[in-house]
This record gives C-alpha cells, structure tokens and sequence, in this order.
C-alpha cells in the first residue's frame, strides 16, 4: 500500500471515529498532519481519544514515529503545522534529546485543530528519572519543584514525556511502580499532595489497575495542573464514571471505535484525571497497535480490582 493510501485510510477511520462523537473533522489541519509522515503511517501506532465534560467537543489523534524518521516538532514547523515561538516549550524536545537517549517520537493533534503535543519515548532499559529531567535547561522548574514529591510516592522512572505547545505544558508518564503505591490510601495521600480533587471508590479502584501514572506541569508556577492514571484493556466496560451519561457515550465508543488488527479485540486505554477543580474521563482506542501495546494487555490487563 502506498503512503499516499496509508493517509487516506488513517484519515477515514479517523472521520468513522469521529462520527460516534458527533464531530466533524476539519480536513485541511488534519491532512497535512498525515501526510508528513505518509511513509511511516502504515506501521505507526494510532490512536483515537475522546474525553468527558467540557472535552467531550474533541476528538485528539496520535501517531507514533521511530527516531530515524526525525523531531517531530521540526517536522510540523517545516510544514507549517504549528508556529514558531520563542517560549521554552520550543526548545525542550531538542534539548530533551541532548541530555537523553530517545528511542522514538509520536505526535498528537486535535480533528477539529490539528497538530498541538509532541512525545519523546525513552529506552525501556535506561529510564531517567524526574530529577534527571530536571536538569535539562528549557523544562519547566516545576518538574524541580515536585521531584521531591514524585519521589515520596514512588513515582521515578519516566517512559516518556509529552510537549503541549498550545497550552504550554509537560506530561511525565511514570512507570514501573510499585502496587502499594496505587493502593487506594496511598492514592488518597498523593492527590490531597498535589491538591487535586479527590475522587471516589470507583476511581481508587480504577487507579489499581494503571500501568502510567502522568502529572502535568507548567512553566508559569509550580503547581501540578493534573494528575491522570491510565489503565490498558480490552475491556469496554471500564470507565471509571459514575454517570449514565457519561456510562454510555464511553461503552458506545468503547465497542464501536475502528481498528484496523483483524482477529484481535479491540485494544483500549482509559484515563482517569484529576485536577484541582474537577474530575473526568479519557478513552483511547488503538486503530493500530504494535507488540508494545500486546505486552501492556498481557501484564495489566489481567489485574483485578
């Protein structure tokens, strides 16, 4: 298949996605997004995510892509995806990548905006630590500021981080945790920390399961914007809500999302966050996944509340 084809059948599962959502996608900041990786796109990791609450007006995209294909941040300046700033999130993949190892890259966007996160994926076998992270002269000084407080909780070894460049913000995914460390109390005890909006005993029992704990962090103080735990399943019925509303929309999407991995079941990641303010839902389906994602499902997707 060419690349050129790639593009068109990424691009349609992502309108077929959209549907269940009611959302329509805008073509000309979506398209261009594809095609600058049209010769990656047939092996890329792809997900569709949707959200609750005020979110639930989007649908987000995401494409993995290997380190030999490039920055992608370069890439989507090159293409005139995203423009140019003279704010530190410009700078933080490339110094990202002079201070650590990167094994590969993915990009996030939005159907109804186009191109808006980067991700830099560190060696499974040489993950830095947040104070590590700290070190690298463009990240934000909150990740300093709460390296302490990631520590107390076990949270050390970071997969990857995550670059929003429209709201100027960090992702770090933990992962390798201990299970005391996501058991309800010490769950309890992390987020009252961070002062973030505690949830109830449907979300402490939901954050058992995850296999990445995530805070997001800013450059304009040192407080942590939000806190989400994620959970990978092949479970459609896992959402961590309480409202029927929300029950629903998630268990349509849940069972009727595309995937292109014929003979499998669909593979899900759910995301329970918290901020300071409130509590909602993220549900990401794989429309294409790769043996990293079926190594997940078999560790975690076994685990029991």
């Amino acid at each position: 298949m060419s690349g050129a084809a790639d593009v068109e059948r990424v691009y349609s599962a992502m309108e077929e996605a959209a549907r269940l959502l009611d959302i329509t996608v805008s073509r000309e900041k979506v398209r261009p997004a594809l095609e600058a990786y049209h010769e990656v796109l047939a092996d890329a990791v792809v997900v569709f995510s949707m959200a609750s609450g005020r979110y639930a007006t989007e649908l987000d995209f995401s494409v993995s892509v290997p380190a030999e294909a490039g920055d992608p941040y370069r890439v989507a300046l090159a293409k005139g995806l995203t423009p140019r700033t003279g704010h530190p999130v410009g700078s933080l993949l490339a110094d990202t990548q002079e201070h650590c190892p990167v094994s590969m890259f993915a990009f996030d966007g939005e159907i109804t905006g186009g191109f808006k996160k980067t991700y830099a994926f560190f060696p499974t076998n040489d993950l830095p630590s947040a104070s590590k992270l700290a070190g690298i002269p463009s990240m934000p000084d909150s990740v300093k500021e709460n390296a302490g407080l990631f520590a107390r909780y076990g949270l050390d070894k970071v997969q990857m981080t995550s670059i929003d460049y429209n709201k100027k913000t960090v992702n770090l995914y933990f992962s390798e945790m201990s299970p005391d460390i996501l058991g309800p109390e010490a769950v309890r005890s992390m987020i009252r920390d961070m002062g973030l909006t505690e949830t109830g005993e449907v979300g402490l029992t939901f954050a058992r399961r995850s296999f990445a704990v995530y805070p997001t962090l800013n450059w304009e103080s040192g407080r942590i914007d939000r806190l989400c735990f994620a959970v990978i399943s092949r479970d459609p019925t896992l959402t961590p809500a309480e409202r029927e509303e929300d029950l629903a929309k998630f268990s349509k999407y849940a069972n009727n999302a595309p995937y292109a991995y014929a003979g499998e079941a669909r593979t899900l990641v759910y995301g329970l966050t918290l901020t300071p303010r409130e509590e909602y839902y993220k549900l990401g389906s794989y429309y294409q996944i790769s043996d990293t994602q079926r190594k997940l499902l078999k560790a975690f997707d076994s685990l029991k509340d």
